[in-house]
């Protein structure tokens, strides 16, 4: 499976030492005011198994994110089919969720623009898309660091959020390969 190196960070495969800090993740306060609701710990590993089948599948998919010669796993980061109950389906999404402990220091931006990179020079992507709650501004700017393009034409109310959660309404965000190439440096 495929590993990407930059120069902060190593974005590589799930491992089962990765299972009880993705669970953590998942479940901080901080983490969840943008998700919505926390996953149990036996949905947290069922995530990380589709991650690891998509990754056999696809030959990219969600990474586990370590900083190089520091902190192990410090989030994910990377590439996913979105569900195609979504709007924006078919597509192809950088999807980011790092430990806040981690949040301000560039790693998002850094790690997603990595794997927007491979996505369009190794796995031949044509677009890709990112999307995220209206209140999550950190995501948005990151989208925007990255060389993404709102699509205000296709923004939406995310099907599996309540009518009235102001989490629903989500902004979605494009990047093509023969447009603008993500800005961050590797």
């Amino acid at each position: 499976m495929p590993s990407i190196a930059t120069a902060r960070l190593v974005l590589r495969p799930f491992t089962a030492v990765d299972r009880a800090p993705f669970f953590a993740l998942n479940t901080h306060p901080l983490v969840v005011e943008s998700l919505g609701s926390s996953p149990s710990r036996a949905e947290s590993d069922a995530i990380v198994d589709h991650i690891e089948e998509s990754m056999a599948r696809d030959g990219w998919g969600l990474w586990a994110v370590d900083v190089a010669g520091g902190a192990p796993f410090v989030g994910m980061v990377g590439l996913h089919r979105v569900r195609a109950e979504l709007p924006c389906a078919p597509a192809v999404e950088v999807e980011w969720r790092l430990h806040p402990d981690h949040w301000g220091h560039g790693y998002a931006s850094e790690a997603a623009a990595a794997a927007v990179r491979f996505g369009f020079d190794e796995a031949g992507l044509e677009e890709i898309i990112a999307f995220t709650t209206t209140l999550n501004t950190r995501s948005q700017a990151v989208m925007e660091r990255i060389g993404m393009v709102r699509d205000p034409a296709g923004d939406f109310d995310h099907p599996r959020l309540p009518e009235g959660s102001p989490l629903r309404r989500h902004v979605l965000y494009r990047v093509t390969a023969s447009h603008a190439r993500p800005t961050v440096a590797p």
